[in-house]
């Protein structure tokens, strides 16, 4: 039953994230709102997933995908207000939620608080990023924050285990401290060795559909081996994305282009899951807080407690860091780090909505101790953890929007050096195609005659300067009108093209297969036409 539920519910949250798109709504605000709803539908049964499976199904491409995009030298050039977010703030919230909890709530041990505190330290910085990229926000800001998003899941899942571990009374081989670098390094260790098998394998393939079904296995297989030995599964998937994303490069255009359509829409088809599955457990937790005999009055002023300290621990440390770094005591992080100002800071304080990781955790809390006895607080703390996860979405996320509009973040020296940059590099792409080519008019190849070799010189020339214009027109300035025109052109005379060559098929003077393969090579015409397209309306909202 779980099975078909799930697919109802993946094809019902495509539905709303269409209709929340074609209106302009934040689809994860709306999946959760809409679920939660569904969720007090009678008769609806309860969907409830096996922790591990969310862990270790959704999780690892989600990671894996975002550290797939994201620049090693980006990371190293954040590195500072990366690990500040992803390491410490993380732990500090932890830390707060965790004296807090146990001050506040009878049912809660000081070891069982700390494992809320760790469920709910993480960030999902998913629908802060998206909403970030569309209304402009300068790109260290979301560098910043989709690092930390890389870091703080693994801080705070090796911090879950190691509470949850210390409750339950198992036995760790060695010191905590201990335990936690062995998990950090470890992970690190398990993500390059099997980036590095797969690299080497797959550059001996040639084949692109297998090239991209061994890079699709990649972070699965990653997650899992860290967790056999106890690692860090979260950073052994991080690790082998940034490699992987580092060699992307090597490999062949075909597979790029796979990859990417690939992982662009296994993102967005478990992001929507995940947010309406968030949703729809609103009825459910508050049956089981009321079948354990808990007031559900208590645990819900409890979570919203809690949610208030959540969302206070991260603009306060963010702002005792800013008041440390003016008196000088400041520890210097490598890489040309540009500190934020205090817009940009206020902005990063405010992204703290939290998601799959604070859900599947809590879901993932043991049912006994290993003397048998109840684990103290479960049900209160998958509660709080509900009411954390859907209130920063709701709250953090609802607000996001406005709070970037008021403070006007969009940087026009950003975007003008992004602009000479890209000119830049199609200098360089233009430069070095001439050198080959006039390299190549001097030394022909023997056999082939002269002037064959100057007419297919001249073609490729010819090419390479439509190729040159095409891009020239997408800039934006005094040749955006002509670059819109352009593009409209272009699309207009490939969709005449394509139905063409289908009414030919549908008519019986062209064979299908033949369609297909001509289809092929204008479809890489109208994605390339359609990246211009999504490039000037990023541009155009900077």
């Amino acid at each position: 039953m779980n099975g078909v539920l799930v697919l109802l519910v993946i094809i019902a949250a495509i539905a709303v994230t269409s209709l929340a798109k074609r209106r302009d709504l934040q689809p994860p605000l709306v999946l959760v709102t809409i679920g939660a709803i569904a969720s007090f539908i009678p008769g609806l049964p309860r969907l409830e997933l096996d922790p591990e499976a969310i862990l270790g199904v959704v999780l690892p491409p989600l990671l894996y995908s975002a550290a797939l995009k994201f620049s090693v030298a980006t990371f190293r050039r954040h590195l500072g207000p990366i690990l500040r977010l992803g390491i410490f703030t993380v732990l500090a919230t932890a830390f707060a939620v965790a004296f807090f909890a146990s001050w506040l709530s009878p049912e809660l041990t000081l070891g069982a608080a700390l494992v809320l505190g760790a469920v709910v330290a993480p960030t999902d910085a998913v629908s802060a990023v998206a909403v970030g990229r569309r209304l402009g926000l300068p790109n260290r800001v979301i560098a910043i924050l989709t690092g930390e998003g890389l870091v703080n899941d693994a801080t705070a899942l090796t911090l879950f285990a190691v509470a949850v571990s210390a409750v339950v009374g198992t036995d760790v081989p060695v010191h905590p401290v201990l335990f936690f670098v062995y998990e950090v390094v470890g992970g690190v260790v398990v993500g390059l060795v099997l980036a590095k098998i797969v690299e080497w394998v797959r550059r001996r393939m040639y084949d692109s559909p297998l090239e991209t079904v061994l890079g699709l296995m990649l972070p699965f297989a990653a997650y899992l081996a860290a967790g056999q030995l106890h690692a860090s599964g979260v950073l052994a998937v991080v690790t082998a994305g940034f490699l992987m994303g580092h060699k992307a490069t090597d490999a062949s255009v075909s597979t790029r282009i796979q990859e990417r359509s690939l992982w662009e829409s296994v993102d967005l088809v478990l992001e929507m899951f995940v947010f309406a599955y968030m949703g729809l457990q609103l009825k459910f937790v508050i049956g089981d807080v009321r079948d354990n005999g808990l007031p559900v009055h208590h645990i819900f002023f409890y979570g919203f407690a809690v949610l208030f300290v959540v969302m206070a621990v991260r603009p306060a440390w963010i702002l005792l860091h800013r008041l440390r770094r003016r008196v000088g005591l400041v520890v210097r992080t490598p890489g040309n780090t540009v500190e934020l100002g205090w817009r940009e800071s206020l902005v990063v304080s405010w992204a703290g909505m939290r998601g799959v990781v604070t859900i599947a955790a809590a879901a993932g809390i043991p049912m006994t101790l290993a003397s048998g006895a109840p684990f103290p607080g479960r049900e209160v703390i998958q509660a709080i953890a509900f009411v954390v996860a859907v209130g920063t979405l709701l709250i953090q996320g609802a607000t996001m929007p406005l709070l970037i509009r008021v403070l006007d973040l969009a940087d026009p020296l950003e975007r003008q050096r992004e602009e000479e940059q890209v000119k830049h590099a199609r200098t360089i792409s233009r430069e070095a195609g001439d050198r080959f080519l006039d390299g190549f008019a001097e030394h022909p190849p023997s056999g082939v005659d002269p002037a064959e070799v100057t007419d297919i010189l001249t073609r490729v020339r010819r090419s390479m300067r439509a190729r040159s214009q095409a891009e020239e027109a997408e800039e934006p300035g005094a040749k955006a009108r002509a670059g819109v025109v352009f593009d409209d052109i272009r699309r207009a005379a490939l969709r005449a093209q394509r139905q063409a060559l289908i009414d030919a098929r549908d008519t019986g003077t062209l064979d299908d297969e033949v369609m297909r393969t001509v289809l092929e090579s204008l479809d890489v015409e109208e994605a390339a036409a359609e990246e211009r397209v999504r490039r000037r309306r990023e541009w155009g909202a900077r």
